[in-house]
């Protein structure tokens, strides 16, 4: 699944074709990928809309559009986004396009179709209940410990939950905490000060040096603009069970926690 760093390389490569643009229409080829509202209706309520910006909210990809509408896309596991030539045939797994004034148009694609569209007023009534932007200097040291305190749950399960921190996902929390050298199976509350700053500063770290790497290309997810994301060659950890250790040299473990693969050092992270 896209996470903070492929979602956020989306909108800014999206960003300078899209900006300014009229959607002229919503062709939909898949009527399940509008999550709000009807099929019909978006393609009737979308039409004629300039778009004012793309910008990106946790996991969710925002198109501010004329009239005080937004687009939210999310892309879920194998969804993503792709400006084309309005002439250019729809492929096997294209679910939605959106032609533009300028003979160009946006494409959804999704090989797995679990990415979803809203068209909506109020964005917040979808993006509400996400956790603050771990990269916004409002996110302190501070903030974090307050969203962890009082909670046994796993500190990975934790770090996946988009109500505690928006935007998160398998690839960056198993990373971040191996920076941090800590455990992911540890209760999110036993963490002490020094290790709550060390995981602030991993997760702040980690996401953006994967965001000027233009996120992890690891199967399914390519930027609209390039031909593949670079932070995959730098991954300590993630799907590298059995590798040895960058660092000791041990075999590196995979457990489950959340229902997800997590991966570790059981020497490092303690």
């Amino acid at each position: 699944m896209p996470e903070l760093p492929e979602v956020e390389t989306t909108a800014r490569e999206l960003r300078p074709h899209l900006i300014g643009r009229r959607i002229t229409e919503a062709i939909i080829y898949w009527p399940g990928a509008i999550a709000h509202p009807s099929a019909e209706q978006f393609s009737e309520l979308i039409r004629g809309r300039r778009i004012l910006n793309v910008t990106r909210r946790g996991k969710y990809l925002l198109f501010p559009l004329s009239g005080d509408r937004t687009l939210l896309i999310h892309l879920r596991m194998t969804g993503g986004l792709s400006v084309e030539s309005a002439h250019r045939p729809a492929g096997r797994h294209t679910r939605v396009v959106l032609l533009l004034d300028d003979a160009q148009a946006l494409h959804f694609t999704d090989q797995r179709k679990f990415g979803r569209l809203w068209l909506v007023d109020d964005p917040e009534t979808i993006l509400g209940k996400l956790g603050p932007e771990p990269l916004d200097a409002a996110f302190t040291a501070q903030v974090l410990a307050e969203r962890l305190r009082g909670h046994r749950a796993p500190i990975k399960a934790m770090l996946l939950d988009q109500r505690c921190i928006a935007g998160l996902g398998n690839i960056y929390a198993d990373e971040a905490l191996f920076a941090a050298r800590i455990d992911p199976r540890r209760p999110a509350e036993s963490l002490n000060e020094s290790e709550i700053r060390r995981l602030h500063v991993a997760i702040r770290s980690v996401l953006a040096e994967a965001i000027r790497a233009k996120g992890s290309t690891l199967r399914d997810y390519r930027p609209p603009m390039a031909e593949s994301g670079r932070f995959q060659e730098r991954l300590q950890v993630f799907r590298r069970a059995g590798v040895p250790c960058p660092i000791c040299g041990t075999p590196i473990a995979r457990v489950r926690i959340a229902q997800r693969s997590t991966h570790f050092c059981p020497r490092c992270q303690r």
